[in-house]
């Protein structure tokens, strides 16, 4: 039993964000297994899970890229916490955010390594993207809006 649970543990893990153990536990509890939070502390330590910076989810030790997934859902939650105003200048994208909400921000979109951006710049409470082109800056724009709406 316990050997079937850490690996749907880690099953889970790897499918898409998980951050808490009472999430794990319900996921845990639509697949047949049912585990107290005391378990499912254990499991965590002996499979030496960790917590990602970026949004607070379960990873494998030593993971430093999380799945495609999993980094598109941290993007699409802070952007939808954090995000302001988003506007395009050429290439250039600025963000605005709520005071000392930039940087994670900044470092959810360095995560996600979105195909339009070249990189980022995150201050206080605005952060500016460059991206690949102008066409390419557009599409950020409306992917973060999109984000920010909850779509």
């Amino acid at each position: 039993m316990k050997t079937r649970r850490q690996r749907t543990i880690l099953d889970l893990i790897d499918r898409g964000a998980v951050d808490s153990q009472e999430q794990l536990r319900k996921q845990l509890r639509t697949r047949g297994i049912d585990a107290t939070q005391a378990t499912i502390s254990r499991d965590i330590k002996e499979l030496g899970l960790v917590k990602r910076a970026a949004d607070g989810a379960y990873q494998r030790p030593g993971d430093t890229a999380p799945t495609s997934t999993a980094t598109l859902q941290a993007l699409q939650r802070a952007a939808a916490e954090y995000l302001r105003r988003v506007e395009q200048v050429e290439q250039i994208v600025v963000i605005r955010t709520g005071t000392g909400q930039a940087q994670p921000l900044a470092l959810a979109l360095d995560r996600a390594q979105l195909p339009e951006v070249v990189g980022t710049l995150g201050g206080d409470d605005t952060i500016v993207v460059i991206a690949r082109d102008a066409r390419h800056a557009a599409a950020l724009v409306k992917r973060l809006d999109a984000y920010a709406q909850g779509a």
